[in-house]
């Protein structure tokens, strides 16, 4: 097996292990009933800066929703209009996650 071979394998086998740590994370997080548990776990698990930007991406959902412009938005959040185009996109999708959300609040 040459080189290259084997480092096409190698970024094969690291991709199949990083689906499977998604897949264990979004079973995982299904499974926690305690509010608390979810807030340490997400404080261990991402970033200030990374808790700031999921936030942000949920509020400007959110105000998509209430038909805020997305200029608006961008300039209330200091968020790219690509970031927003994105959350627009997916919200209008048919069974969008985004919906069913938005519908549980």
């Amino acid at each position: 097996m040459s080189k290259v071979e084997e480092t096409d394998k190698q970024k094969i086998l690291i991709q199949q292990q990083i689906d499977e740590g998604l897949k264990e994370l979004f079973r995982l997080v299904y499974e926690i009933d305690n509010p608390q548990l979810m807030e340490d776990f997400f404080r261990c698990l991402f970033t200030p800066a990374e808790l700031t930007d999921m936030a942000k991406r949920w509020l400007l959902v959110k105000e998509i929703d209430k038909g805020t412009t997305q200029r608006e938005i961008a300039k209330k959040y200091r968020l790219s209009l690509c970031k927003i185009t994105r959350g627009s996109k997916e919200l209008k999708k048919d069974y969008s996650a985004f919906r069913r959300l938005l519908d549980r609040i």
